[in-house]
């Protein structure tokens, strides 16, 4: 099974970053050039730069280009990690909307959070969540394929914590998160109903199982307006 076009080439600009093709804070050529470079539409080519992006490794600044991301002061968050568990425990009724559900290769960046040993699958899902029908945040979630193969899509998509723990037997154990703050793009701005260039809050999350192992891997782009991050020092 091979990898998506997109995360073919999200693989490989991401190599040469690393590689130290471009530095720090430099700009990156324009999605022009690289879509003729790599032989792809410009609509693919966003999608893989989209995705680098979501993950933290590039930046956008309006009007001036997409740039390779310095590095963020980062801050411990303590607190509930389960979205669903979140909104219930503010008195909200938590719901979400699937946008895309897939098993397939993964990614550089998803071997990497998610530990995968090769030919390894990863299910990659991109979910609206809601909290009382109001659009809270953008997610794409990745979970290894070997956890949730026994399971049906709506078992894993209305909460995988609770799944995981209540019919594989698992326990959640801790979870890494860094913050940042981000502008909305087109297609999440239509996602969650606000404005292209609003602020948003980005949350990288890398949860674990109580043995040490990850099980899955977040990119979260938050409504700043509708939800605030709380801080337990």
């Amino acid at each position: 099974m091979s990898s998506p076009i997109y995360i073919q080439i999200h693989n490989e600009i991401k190599k040469a970053i690393e590689a130290g093709r471009w530095s720090v804070g430099e700009r990156i050529p324009a999605e022009r050039d690289l879509s003729e470079q790599f032989n792809v539409s410009r609509m693919t080519l966003r999608q893989a730069i989209s995705t680098l992006v979501e993950e933290g490794i590039l930046e956008r600044k309006v009007g001036s280009g997409t740039y390779v991301a310095s590095q963020k002061v980062q801050e411990k968050v303590s607190g509930v990690t389960s979205f669903t568990e979140l909104m219930e425990a503010q008195g909200k009724h938590p719901s979400s909307k699937t946008i895309s559900y897939h098993a397939g290769e993964p990614s550089l960046s998803e071997v990497e959070r998610l530990n995968l040993e090769p030919g390894e699958l990863v299910l990659r899902m991109e979910r609206i969540r809601y909290a009382d029908d109001v659009p809270i945040c953008y997610e794409t979630a990745s979970v290894p394929e070997k956890l949730v193969r026994n399971f049906s899509k709506s078992e894993v998509t209305k909460s995988l914590y609770k799944t995981l723990e209540d019919k594989a037997g698992l326990k959640i154990g801790k979870a890494n998160q860094t913050v940042s703050a981000m502008l909305a793009s087109e297609k999440v701005a239509d996602y969650l109903d606000i404005k292209r260039g609003e602020a948003i809050l980005r949350l990288h999350q890398i949860s674990f199982l109580e043995d040490g192992n990850p099980f899955e891997y977040v990119r979260t782009q938050y409504v700043g307006e509708r939800f605030e991050f709380y801080l337990n020092r």
